[in-house]
């Protein structure tokens, strides 16, 4: 194994008139979107995890809203670092209620995620009142379309309802490995089979789309071959890792279905001899965009997972994803925490433009895909 260290005017009437229209087409543009700084498009290129069961409850994450224009959140019901079950989720009201908060707290539609896989990967349980749904790996065994629409009919009608509009699901990772600690040993993989994966994973996706939820779907360039686990040390797949793994991506996007796709943080010397995919220009546009025609949103992974974190450190692994060609950071906070994750990004962002490290460029396109995607959960 190797590893490897986002008119007519009256002369009276011209100054206030002026000044009203000033104001109307370019102090509230930024406010809008309409208008951004460069500052407001970091900010959109961003998502994290936080503390708190109401909004009331985070010191943090109303700052972030209001003076870093945030773009999304993600919730969770478990707490990683002290190791509680303290952290968002607690019933079917609160998180509603919470989520409607920091909806209202965005001064535009806000991304609100969560990972809802169904099986052993559900941050919405039975034990706390909600809807309960089968894993991947089931219903690519008994491998009834029937069967998989009722479950992800009934999940995107209570994601729906709860007000999250990004699910980081489904996975088309391939279980070649079916003793992958974080694939196919939880049973988040439908099968081996590339168009069996496509079958399961196109259901989910179109009933997400049609309650108003984008899909997102992981982990790309493939994460079921690996060994060990990329939350706890870099995921090495040189020698695992098929071309067939790409079948799924390859399909869904030639489906012309809408949704997203996260990164994973494996390292693949066939396919970058540096750098985990996640860091990797060579996968994430070459590969991706460029070779397999996707032009929707890149998500990151959790950019303070361990195989990133330990290996790279937060400025050298922003820059390197965003000239990778990740739209979205996310930060999960539940690796680590740190509840000024967001003023830090930005500055660091900031501060590679300013030296040229990134181009402003990049920035743009970026925030330009997660504001259209914001712009069709909105139309929706």
């Amino acid at each position: 194994m190797r590893y490897f260290n986002t008119m007519k005017f009256s002369k009276f009437s011209l100054v206030p008139i002026f000044l009203i229209f000033f104001c109307n087409t370019s102090c509230s543009q930024s406010v809008t979107g309409q208008n951004p700084s460069l500052e407001e498009k970091i900010g959109q290129m961003l998502m994290i995890g936080f503390r708190g069961f109401s909004v009331d409850d985070s010191d943090h994450i109303v700052r972030d809203l209001n003076e870093y224009h945030l773009g999304g959140i993600i919730l969770f019901d478990y707490d990683v670092p002290t190791s509680t079950p303290e952290r968002n989720i607690l019933s079917f009201e609160q998180v509603r209620n919470l989520n409607n908060e920091l909806q209202n707290n965005s001064d535009r539609t806000l991304l609100i995620a969560i990972d809802q896989e169904g099986g052993r990967v559900a941050r919405l349980k039975p034990a706390r009142g909600f809807q309960p749904h089968v894993s991947a790996e089931y219903l690519g065994k008994i491998d009834d379309l029937d069967s998989t629409r009722y479950y992800a009919t009934s999940m995107s009608t209570q994601l729906e309802e709860l007000g999250f509009n990004i699910n980081f699901a489904p996975v088309v990772d391939l279980n070649t490995n079916p003793q992958n600690p974080v694939i196919g040993a939880i049973e988040r993989s439908f099968g081996e089979d590339p168009d069996l994966v496509t079958k399961h994973a196109s259901i989910f996706l179109d009933e997400f789309g049609k309650h108003g939820i984008t899909g997102v779907i992981k982990h790309f360039p493939g994460h079921g071959s690996a060994w060990n686990d990329s939350h706890v040390g870099m995921a090495d797949v040189t020698d695992t890792w098929e071309e067939s793994e790409l079948k799924p991506y390859q399909n869904l996007i030639d489906s012309g279905q809408n949704f997203g796709i996260m990164t994973a943080h494996v390292f693949n010397e066939n396919l970058d001899k540096d750098h985990p995919a996640t860091l990797s220009k060579a996968v994430q546009t070459d590969l991706l965009r460029d070779r397999l025609g996707f032009d929707g949103v890149l998500f990151s992974d959790d950019m303070q997972m361990e195989a990133i974190r330990s290996f790279y450190g937060l400025e050298t692994a922003i820059k390197l994803a965003i000239n990778a060609g990740v739209d979205v950071l996310v930060f999960g906070n539940n690796s680590v925490y740190d509840p000024n994750i967001v003023p830090k990004a930005v500055q660091i962002i900031l501060n590679h433009i300013e030296s040229g490290e990134i181009e402003e460029y990049q920035i743009n396109e970026s925030y330009e895909r997660v504001k259209a995607l914001k712009e069709s959960l909105s139309n929706g």
